[in-house]
Parts: C-alpha cells; structure tokens; sequence
C-alpha cells in the first residue's frame, strides 16, 4: 500500500528538486469518461451505442432510435424464468414514469420488448435479424428496432443463461455502465454474443476475515450485471468447511447458505460448495468419507449441485492416522495415490449417485508450477478422469498466464484444468489494497481452460475493480483491454458521481503495484515528473491530484467500505505532501509532522518545500 512510507518516499525523490516552483499557469486536465467497451455507432446513428461490458463479440448499430414508452408490454416464452424478467423490469422502469405490462397486445406505438430463452429466432425475425443458432450456453441475440412500425426490443437467448444476459446487456443498454442516469432512448443496434469460456468467476478463498453475508449476495449481483456465473464458496475462515469439516452445519448455519444458494440460483450463478479435510482426514477412513458424504448431502438439500475438495495448504510430508502410513507408505507419490482414492470415491458414491450432480473439482496440495513430481505423477495416473484440477499458474500468485502454459499443465495432471487465480487477494500482503489493472493473461487462455475463478481481497467492495476486469477478460478475452477495463470498473463503483470517480482513480492510481504489475502510482509519478521539469500547470495538475487523496475518506467511505484505513492513510500522507508544496513557505524552513499507516500507527515526518522524508519505516 503506496499511501504512507512508499508514497512519501516517491513525493520525496521527485519533489526536491522543485518544490520551490509556483506553478501557477494552466489548469489541470479533467478527468476522462471511462474508455469505451465496445463498438460505436456511425456518425448517423442516434442515440451512440453506449460501452457495454463484457465487450460483446459483435455489436452492429444502425441509424435511428427506439422509444422507450410510458407503457411497454413484455412478452416471454414458458422458458423465460423470473429472474430474467425482472431484469428486463427494472431496467425498464429505470427510466422513470415507465409501466411495464407482460402478455397481451400491445397498443400502437408502445414499445414491445419479447424475450425467449429456446434458442430459436422468434421475434428477431420481423427484425431481419439471424437468431442465436449455434451459440453456445449463455450466448444471446438481442436486436432493437422497428417491425411493422412498432419499436421493438427482442432479447433471444441461445438458453435461459443467455436470455438473462440479453437481458443485463438491455439493462446497460438504457442506463450504462457509469452513468448517473438512465436513458429513455434505445439505439438501433444488434448484438451477438458469447461466452468465451463456460467457467468464469469468483472463489472466496482468502484467509483473514471472510465476507459478511451481505457482501456475498451484494458480490453476487455484482457477478450477474457482468456475466460471471460461478461463486465458489470456500473461506478459510469458516470453520465448517477445515477444522470442523466432520461436524454438520448447526441449523442457523445452514439457514444462511440456504439464502446464499437462492441469491446465487436467482443471479444465474452456480454455487460451488468446497470442503477443505485435508488437514485431519484420514484417507483411508471409511468414517471420514462417510461425514464428507453427509455434509455434501447438507448442501444437496439446499439446491447446490456443484462440490469441491481442496486439498491445499496442507503439509504433503504428514499423514494424520497410522492406517494411510500402513496403506499407502511414504512419499509424495503416496499422497498423491491416497488423494485419488479420496476423490475417486467421492466422485463414484455421491457426485455419479446425484442425477444433476456437477463433476467433482479439486486443488491439489501441488497446485502451481509446470514441473513433474511424484505426487502430480500419481495423483494424474489415478484419479478419475471426470474431475477437475484447479491451477494457479506457473506460480502461487501468477505475474503472467498463457494458454499453452494451461495446455502444459492440462497434459501434467492429465485432466481438465481450471485456472484458480490469485489474483487481486491479499492475504498474503494485508497491508496493501490491490486495485491495479487485471493483466498478463493471454488472449487463448480462457479457452485452454475448463474456467477461471479469481481470488478477490477480503475488502469486498474494493475487489470489484478487477472482478469487472476478469469478467471483461473472460468473457472476450479478443477484445480486452486492462486499462479500459479497470477504468470502467471503477466507473461501476462510482455509480455515475463524476467527483467520486475522480477520487477512485487516484486512489487506485496509489494502490497500483501488485505481484503482477509493481508499478507504484504510475499516474502519481508521472504528474511528479511533469513537475519536476517544470511544464507548465504541472504544480496546479499535482495539487489537484493530491487534494483528490487528501478529500478521499469523505469521498470513498461508503463507496469503499472496509479500506478506511487505506484511505485515511492517504489522505494524511497527501495533506503532508501539500504542505511541502505550499507557495510562500520560507525555503530552509522544516517542520514537523505525523501521518499514520493503514494500522494506524505513527509515521513522523519531517516536512519542508525542499525535503519530505520519513523519519520511521511503514511496512
């Protein structure tokens, strides 16, 4: 986290040999709109077509424009569900003075919007639009325009998936991504689109303190208005799913995961229930299989039809009961053996036993590194070729992912492989907030993969940047572009508040460096640079840009719960900064001053317009 000992170490470097230049020409630039998305519309066409994110795979605008009326008539077929058409609801009626009325004939002139989730062509047809043929789960057609003199909307999924994200791309459609307020206008536009590969989401999988469940189902919904449609449910934390993986969830327990997996059915995300024995399970235990069994039953009953084992972080060398040493011996080869039977008999006696069942996915205790070992030699050669291995890359925390390295680790382990990645999650460095860009994935990746989950921090909120970004990269990976992505991100958590996006860039500008990308402030340091070679409305530009961290906490609190102390500290270290940048300060004069870190601890400073340094070290 850059906004105590590294931010001033960085001010201190560049300022001194300026600090005592006024500055006082040219005003800073504005900051820009958020990079767009997808493609524009011709110069004819009115209203543009908006950004839309994901960037779609292809988006065909046309002249003209779609009213949207005081009264809409909705039309769907038996295959739409509800969730869809609230979708499509609340976008609507986003607009303002607007009743939406589903069946019957609609009167002449009101806008008639008609959703089908069967995969055929329906109304697109009076449109002169193809339908979703040969798309894939989740692909959909959604084409705006006028048949019969009617202004028309018609979302046509290749499923209900697809029909449901037609529906959040309408959404975006009338009210975009960072927009204050919602359009009563549709553009002429078709879109076709698909899915890029058909795993793409979240693993709550950090240590540290888990998510509340309002930051789930609030993550949820985040993960729906961006097509992810996959939350897997494993929070070290939790002692139900380690320490006390044999004990059944008390009723309580199992009333809040039951509200969890109906938010997610609702979102169209696929809960993935993950168990972690692998710090006490006896492999060879009956018993043990048995209670991993019945906790699954739990979690059945509930709905949930997809399951994980995760037999990380746990010590590869150490069996905890004498009868896997009698059975298996030693030796990580004999890990990796015992490990496949475990999994092999959970596979064959409940996930093949429960008609819907997913197959079975698993982390195994090697689960990084493209190197061949014993234990990946084993547990490849005998586990059961239904289930899946999940991979963190070349590394524990990956600077860079391809898909042949997906490829190499697919013939390692010798079974579908999807890509766990650690990334923005900062349990290993809690003293930093990670909101750089989300980078270094190849564009053939996603579809080397059997999915990509990404690890997210414990501050919920500020995770939605690169959770956007993911979604972005795994939905069209062709089209992805980082710096885009993360701009638009934050744009989503401004919610359309120019000032407050403002203060999110430069926050994130602060908190860019991370293990795949250790460029500290980039932005920061370019305004210093610019200062230090005295361009001119350089002094004014950097001010401007300080006084946005020094005014952050009252800007981003709400907007970033959790990261008060990250935004506190920046705010403090920024105001130092100010001070030695103030005009008219006597040049040899030096002051004192005390900023404090994220933890809250005291930083002494000493201040000048010559020197800015850090009389003690922050973490």
């Amino acid at each position: 986290m850059l906004a105590t000992a590294a931010v001033v170490w960085l001010l201190a470097r560049l300022i001194a040999d300026g600090a005592s230049r006024d500055g006082t020409s040219a005003p800073a630039a504005s900051a820009s709109a958020p990079a767009s998305g997808s493609g524009s519309a011709s110069p004819t066409a009115s209203p543009a077509v908006p950004s839309l994110w994901p960037r779609p795979e292809k988006v065909t605008p046309r002249a003209g424009s779609v009213p949207i009326t005081a009264t809409v008539r909705l039309l769907a077929d038996a295959s739409t569900d509800r969730p869809t058409l609230d979708t499509v609801t609340r976008a609507l009626t986003s607009a303002g003075q607007v009743r939406v009325e589903q069946g019957g004939e609609a009167a002449a002139g009101d806008l008639l919007v008609s959703v089908s989730s069967d995969g055929s062509r329906g109304a697109l047809t009076g449109l002169g639009v193809p339908g979703p043929a040969g798309l894939p789960s989740g692909g959909y057609v959604l084409a705006t325009g006028r048949a019969g003199g009617r202004p028309q909307a018609v979302l046509a999924g290749a499923d209900p998936l697809g029909a449901f994200y037609a529906a959040q791309t309408l959404a975006q459609l009338i009210r975009p991504v960072g927009a204050a307020t919602a359009a009563r206008v549709l553009p002429v536009v078709t879109v076709r689109d698909r899915p890029a590969t058909a795993v793409r989401g979240v693993v709550e999988g950090f240590y540290g303190t888990p998510w509340s469940e309002q930051q789930r189902f609030e993550q949820l919904d985040f993960e729906a208005r961006f097509k992810l449609d996959s939350y897997l449910y494993t929070p070290k934390a939790d002692p139900y799913l380690r320490d006390r993986w044999r004990d059944p969830y008390p009723p309580a327990r199992l009333t809040g995961l039951a509200r969890l997996t109906a938010r997610a059915r609702a979102d169209h995300v696929t809960f993935v229930y993950a168990l972690s024995p692998g710090t006490s399970v006896c492999y060879s235990s009956a018993r043990d299989v048995t209670a991993l069994e019945a906790k699954f039953q739990q979690l059945w009953d509930l709905g949930v039809r997809d399951f994980a084992v995760p037999l990380d972080d746990i010590e590869i060398g150490h069996w905890n009961c004498p009868a896997d040493t009698a059975r298996y011996g030693s030796g990580h080869g004999a890990v990796g053996r015992a490990q496949a039977d475990l999994l092999n008999r959970l596979q064959r006696d409940f996930t093949a036993t429960h008609q819907g069942a997913a197959p079975l996915l698993t982390v195994p205790t090697e689960y990084d590194q493209l190197r061949s070992s014993a234990y990946k030699s084993a547990l490849a050669d005998r586990l059961d070729p239904a289930v899946t291995v999940a991979w963190t890359g070349p590394l524990v925390v990956s600077p860079t992912v391809t898909g042949a390295q997906v490829r190499s680790a697919r013939s390692l382990y010798r079974h579908p492989v999807l890509v766990w990645d650690n990334f923005p999650v900062n349990d290993y460095v809690p003293g930093h907030l990670l909101l750089g860009p989300y980078e270094g994935r190849s564009a053939d990746l996603p579809a080397a993969a059997a999915g990509l989950l990404v690890n997210p921090m414990n501050q919920a909120a500020a995770s939605d940047p690169a959770i956007f970004s993911a979604a972005a990269y795994s939905w069209n990976p062709a089209g992805f572009r980082p710096a885009a992505a993360l701009d638009a991100g934050l744009a989503a958590l401004a919610g359309g508040d120019p000032g407050k996006l403002a203060a999110l860039r430069a926050f994130a500008d602060v908190n860019h460096d991370s293990r795949i990308n250790g460029t500290e402030a980039p932005g920061l340091a370019g305004l210093i640079a610019a200062y230090r070679h005295g361009r001119a409305g350089a002094a004014q530009a950097l001010r401007a840009r300080l006084d946005l961290l020094a005014g952050a906490p009252a800007a981003l609190g709400a907007v970033l719960p959790g990261a008060g102390p990250w935004l506190s500290a920046a705010a403090e270290a920024a105001r130092a900064c100010l001070a030695a940048l103030s005009p008219g300060s006597p040049r040899v004069r030096v002051t004192r001053r005390t900023v404090h870190d994220f933890r809250g601890r005291a930083v002494p400073l000493h201040i000048s317009d010559h020197v800015l340094l850090p009389l003690a070290a922050s973490p």
